[in-house]
Parts: C-alpha cells; structure tokens; sequence
C-alpha cells in the first residue's frame, strides 16, 4: 500500500507561496517597476471610482463654457461643448483599461489555447495552426486591427475584439515555444504513463509552467492593445463620441491644438503615462520572474 505523506499538499501550497514572496521581494527592488505599479493602481482607482473622483458628468455641455484654459475650476480646461477635460480623462481612464485588459484577455485565451495544441502535439497539426499564425503575423498589427475594425464595425465590443484577434499570434507563437522546451520532461512522461490524458495533462502540467512568461507578456501587450485602441479611435474605428475615449479626445482636439493646447496635452499625456506604467512594470517583472536571475 503506497503511503500518502499528509504534509505534501502543505509543502506545494509553501513553495507556491515562497515563489510569490520570492518574486515581490525582487520585484520591490526595482524602483522603476514600483513606480510603474503605484501609477497603474492609482489609474485602476480613477477608473473604478470615476464617478467620485470625476467633478463634472463627462457628458455635460455648457457652450458659454466652452474653449476654457486650465483654471480652478476646470484645471485641464473645456472642449469645444464647454465638457471638463479632467473629468473626461478620468472616465477615459475606465473605457481604455478596460479594452487593454479585455483585449489582452482574448489575446491570451486564443492564443494559449492554439499555441499548446500546436506545441504539445506537432507535425501536422503544428504546421497547419502555426502557419495561419504565421499569415497573421505577416499583416502588421496595427493594419490588422484596422482591417478587422472596420469589417466589424465602430464600438466598444468590435473594438475589444479587433485589438484581441490582432494580438494573438504573438500568445500563440510564445505558448508554443514554452510547450516545446517542457513537453518532453521526465513528469510529463510520469503523468502519460499512469494513464492521464493529453487534456489534462496539457491543463495541469504543461500550461501552470508557462505562466510566468504569460504574464511579462500581457502587462506589457494591454499597453500595446491600448494604444491600438486609442489609434483605431483617433481614425474613427474605436469608440464613438460623446463617449471619452482618450484617443477619441485627440482626435477632437486636433483641429483647435494651435489655440486650445490643452484639449489634446492631457488626453496624450494619459496615454502616455499609462504605456510607460504598464511598460516598466512588464521589464520589472520579466527580470522578477526570470530564474536565470534568481538568488
């Protein structure tokens, strides 16, 4: 009779833990990477509390206020409808983490489900997956999304999945080379001998050990699908007006930026805080994840 030892479950759930641990302590050495994180949770908060943080409806007009420079009461000033700039970069805050995340999530799934069937299994059936990945990748990404945008139509939804789909090949292309490098080690033949089968084996073997390059992957693909999202908005593709869609702000704000600065000044420098956020945070974890790097 094979004997169960009680304290193996424990010892899994500690060195799950010592890992996370592991990785925050390295991670917390890298003031960069901090400083990335401390500003996309600040820009989580905004989104997640827009309608406390925001002091005006993002919708409101008031033409007689409208062109108004940065003051007190509107400190990033008033559109061409007298709308509040800050209140409307704060709600923008919301539509666009959430098409990063969103897309990025489909990217993720798409991607992770044809990269392990391409990895694990092989010869034809690699051929054929990686080759329509291979298709994809050969369009640029920024024309891909275009193409499928403007094929689906404007809106959030179509826009979520135009970034997703333009997205994947790359999930695709990195799940498989992780399933290659541990498709072959001694516990997966372990698991194959005492009968478990391929889609189990796949789910809890294969994919827990490609987690981590995954995640460097995703921080630093929402940043990219949100540009994405907020290009395909500047040129109609996106979100629509009066929705407050950074991108689609810029491009409002385009035709008054030699007297109204301020209408594409704060919508871009959004953009670009949350890019360079989400960016340093992905270098910061791909070195605190990396096992080369271990102490």
């Amino acid at each position: 009779m094979v004997e169960i030892d009680e304290h193996a479950f424990d010892d899994i759930s500690q060195r799950k833990f010592s890992f996370a641990a592991d990785t925050w302590r390295r991670l917390k050495k890298n003031k960069l990477a901090l400083v990335g994180l401390v500003i996309l949770i600040a820009l989580i908060s905004c989104a997640l509390f827009a309608n406390v943080l925001a002091p005006y409806s993002y919708a409101k007009q008031e033409l007689k206020n409208s062109f108004k420079a940065p003051s007190w009461s509107h400190p990033f000033g008033t559109d061409e409808y007298g709308r509040d700039i800050l209140s409307r970069c704060i709600y923008g805050a919301r539509i666009s983490l959430v098409v990063g995340f969103i897309a990025v999530g489909i990217s993720i799934v798409v991607g992770v489900v044809f990269g392990s069937i391409a990895g694990y299994f092989g010869h034809l059936t690699d051929n054929v997956i990686m080759r329509a990945m291979d298709v994809l990748m050969a369009i640029p990404q920024m024309l891909l999304a275009i193409a499928i945008a403007a094929a689906l139509g404007p809106g959030l939804f179509n826009l979520m999945i135009a970034v997703g789909i333009a997205n994947t090949p790359s999930y695709a292309r990195l799940v498989r080379a992780s399933v290659l490098s541990i498709k072959d080690h001694e516990f997966i033949e372990a698991a194959r001998a005492i009968g478990t089968n391929d889609f189990m084996i796949i789910v809890k073997h294969v994919l827990p050990n490609c987690v981590a390059p995954i995640i460097v992957q995703a921080t630093v693909g929402v940043a990219l699908a949100i540009l994405t999202a907020a290009s395909l908005s500047f040129i109609g593709l996106g979100i629509q007006p009066p929705e407050p869609e950074w991108g689609s702000m810029l491009s409002s704000g385009r035709y008054y930026i030699r007297d109204n600065w301020n209408m594409t000044l704060f919508p871009g420098l959004a953009i670009a805080i949350t890019i360079f956020s989400l960016n340093v945070l992905g270098d910061g974890l791909r070195d605190a994840l990396d096992p080369k790097l271990r102490d």
